[in-house]
């Protein structure tokens, strides 16, 4: 196998200290000594790839099939699965210096590891846990063989606890801690910032992947022509990187056969579905992070007020291995504290700074990937149902189908009870239980729309109270504004829920085309700020002719196609401050965006009206260089960011698309992803769905032995 580049987190260090980072501290095998012996788990998993390169497979048990999985994505990516877990190990900073250290200090503050060594045996079913442990087991089996591409030598075994820490530590970045730190640190009175007190998983390198959004909405079969039930599986997430999605199928003799996508490290499908029922995940925006203001004991600072006593912090040194320059290993100390709120961190500055805790929901619950593997097992909507309620998840939107014709909508949302009194959404008094949260609601509580009479469900990261038509959507009345419920609207839901009242006679062409579409919605944040740049009396006569291409493209079909020329100006404009809104950043003024996107665009193209695809770019290494259409808010999602000539390169929205139908003879799918199976640039699939991609092309998804034989590429038992 060719030796890999180390991921672009570690490349990034590399280029700035001149150093290459991953050779020097990787665990070689000496020369001619023989491969390590495989256990007799590998006899028993049968790998079949397909045209493509996707991996299905086949296991004898649950745990086989995971050892297999893990097998198989460690052959495409084991850079990036093996960095996740090094991140949630805590020993980041090893590899990354001061900025991964910042993780490793995350993983200690918020407990990961006493969370996960509590509850492996308590919490977790003997079934989960052989899946676990077979994932694990798998990664140690091609590590064992590949021990060139190990970037810490003594990262071996991976433990099935490894995997479960994994889910541990991305998911409170995922509700929001990372924002709740920005709250607290601000200023008095001033802008809430970006900061750097904590990391994503991969440190500020991976800083933007928990920002995109995501599309989900299903059909019943009385809105179709062909009595088809359907589902729009569309989360969008960076390219690359560990939250990066790999299309898999996983199929044991135990009843397992779930197609779809999960990210490095994951040990089951995350959204996708099996024989007889799909799911779609979007990110919810709930209030999932209370901050508390402490007031610490002048006699004594490791004090703290509580209901008008003293209390002591639990306390520890978090000891942190960071290598500096590159090359210099050292070892740093920080203090950790926690309050019966959560983690205690010193931040802010002026008249802000002091102590801040952090209350999540969820914490200390390590049950995320089984809830996963239990749903991926589900054959019922009953059995999926009671899946959902073990609430072991406690965020993400879900939309709902099934081969018996159902749909749903579900606010699968942990929503703790709040007393009424307080502003849960600034920063709360420390010194008083009165603020704390109380049990939050069962599942069957939270905001869902089942069987809806329109016949349609959607969400595109919106209040839940637009899932459906009025009268089949929930009622905000019934949710008490404390729980954090949203209420807004993106220009996505406004334009899915435009297309879907009035679907009719749906077949799989009409269908894809609201997946696809690429329209800009009336009446939103997008179509505000472009009225007003073009109708508007400009500060800047210049600006004219700007104000003309802007004009005609409202006139228009609003559409950000790679072939449409108006669409490149509007891209141009309406991207920056597209990033400030998922930011939570001050909008820069729109004025000013349009004068530079008027000067780049007669720079670089000596026109204000090439086409989209002229300046926005799909591009992989150096295989792929495409036209690239879609844009910030529209259903065909596209995130890009300048390149050196000049061009706009996509990074992340739409990246891997999973439509789904059921009938009769029950499940059929068609996906397409951004690049390909690997990212390898040496093999054939680093990138050869990009050319379908940009065109808007799926493919047939195959799931039996026979329709994949039939499409086959290779067949062997890991290690062969």
């Amino acid at each position: 196998m060719p030796h890999r580049r180390p991921p672009r987190c570690l490349r990034t260090l590399s280029a700035l200290t001149g150093l290459l980072l991953l050779p020097a501290c990787a665990a070689q095998r000496p020369a001619g000594a023989p491969a390590a012996a495989l256990p007799p788990q590998a006899a028993r998993v049968t790998i079949l790839r397909d045209a493509f390169g996707i991996p299905h497979v086949f296991g004898e048990s649950d745990a086989d099939t995971a050892f297999g999985l893990a097998w198989a994505h460690a052959e495409d990516d084991f850079a990036t699965i093996q960095l996740a877990l090094v991140a949630a190990r805590g020993r980041l900073g090893e590899l990354t210096g001061p900025d991964g250290a910042r993780n490793d200090y995350f993983v200690r503050a918020f407990r990961v590891w006493e969370s996960v060594e509590a509850g492996w045996e308590r919490d977790l079913s003997p079934g989960f846990r052989a899946v676990a442990e077979g994932y694990a087991a798998g990664l140690t089996a091609y590590a064992e063989r590949h021990r060139e591409e190990l970037v810490l030598p003594d990262l071996l075994p991976f433990r099935g606890q490894d995997v479960v820490a994994g889910f541990a530590h991305k998911l409170p970045l995922f509700l929001g801690v990372t924002d709740a730190i920005a709250r607290a640190a601000a200023p008095a009175g001033g802008a809430v910032a970006r900061t750097a007190s904590l990391p994503t998983p991969f440190g500020d390198a991976a800083a933007e992947p928990l920002l995109f959004g995501s599309n989900a909405f299903a059909t019943a079969p009385a809105l179709s022509a062909d009595g088809r039930t359907r589902i729009a599986i569309n989360s969008h997430q960076p390219y690359e990187g560990p939250v990066a999605w790999y299309e898999v199928q996983l199929h044991s003799e135990e009843g397992w056969n779930a197609s779809g996508g999960l990210f490095p490290g994951a040990p089951v499908v995350l959204h996708g579905h099996n024989e007889r029922l799909a799911w779609a995940h979007t990110v919810n925006r709930a209030d999932f992070v209370d901050v508390f203001r402490l007031e610490t004991n002048p006699a004594n600072p490791e004090q703290y007020r509580f209901d008008g006593a003293w209390r002591d912090f639990e306390r520890a040194e978090a000891r942190l291995r960071v290598t500096l320059f590159g090359f210099l290993p050292w070892t740093v100390t920080r203090p950790l504290r926690w309050s019966v709120h959560g983690p205690a961190l010193e931040l802010g500055e002026g008249d802000a700074k002091g102590l801040y805790a952090f209350r999540v929901v969820g914490a200390g619950e390590i049950r995320q990937a089984e809830q996963w593997w239990r749903m991926n097992k589900a054959c019922s909507f009953d059995a999926w149902s009671d899946a959902m309620r073990m609430q072991a998840l406690p965020m993400f939107n879900t939309v709902y189908a099934d081969a018996d014709g159902r749909i749903g909508y579900f606010y699968n949302a942990l929503l703790p009870a709040r007393a009424p009194g307080f502003d849960y959404g600034g920063v709360l008094p420390g010194d008083t239980s009165a603020a704390l949260w109380g049990a939050p609601l069962p599942f069957d509580a939270v905001p869902q729309v089942r069987d809806p009479r329109s016949g349609w469900v959607q969400n595109a990261n919106s209040t839940p109270f637009g899932a459906s038509a009025p009268g089949d959507a929930p009622d905000p009345a019934r949710f008490a504004r404390e729980l954090g419920v949203e209420t807004h609207e993106t220009d996505r839901s406004r334009r899915l829920r435009a297309l879907l009242e009035s679907a009719r006679e749906l077949d799989d062409g009409r269908f894809d085309a609201i997946k696809w579409d690429a329209v800009l919605a009336r009446g939103g944040w997008g179509d505000e700020v472009l009225a007003r740049l073009a109708r508007e009396r400009a500060p800047d006569a210049a600006l004219a002719e700007a104000q003309t291409v802007l004009r005609r493209w409202l006139e228009g079909p609003r559409a950000v196609d790679a072939d449409v020329r108006e669409a490149a100006l509007v891209v141009h404009v309406l991207s920056p401050l597209f990033e400030a809104r998922l930011a939570k950043q001050p909008a820069p003024d729109a004025w000013t965006v349009l004068r530079e996107a008027d000067r780049h665009l007669r720079a670089t193209y000596g026109r204000l009206d090439p086409t989209l695809g002229e300046t926005q770019r799909l591009r992989r290494g150096e295989v792929v260089d495409l036209p690239l259409g879609g844009g910030p808010d529209v259903l065909n999602a596209t995130h890009a960011k300048p390149a050196g000539d000049g061009r706009l390169v996509g990074h992340g929205g739409d990246c891997f698309v999973l439509l789904v139908s059921f009938g009769p003879e029950g499940a059929r799918s068609r996906a397409i992803s951004v690049y390909g199976a690997s990212s390898d640039p040496a093999s054939k699939h680093f990138a050869d769905q990009s050319a379908r991609f940009v065109r808007r092309e799926t493919r047939p998804v195959w799931r039996t032995r026979e329709e994949i034989r039939a499409h086959l590429e290779r067949e062997y038992h890991p290690g062969e």
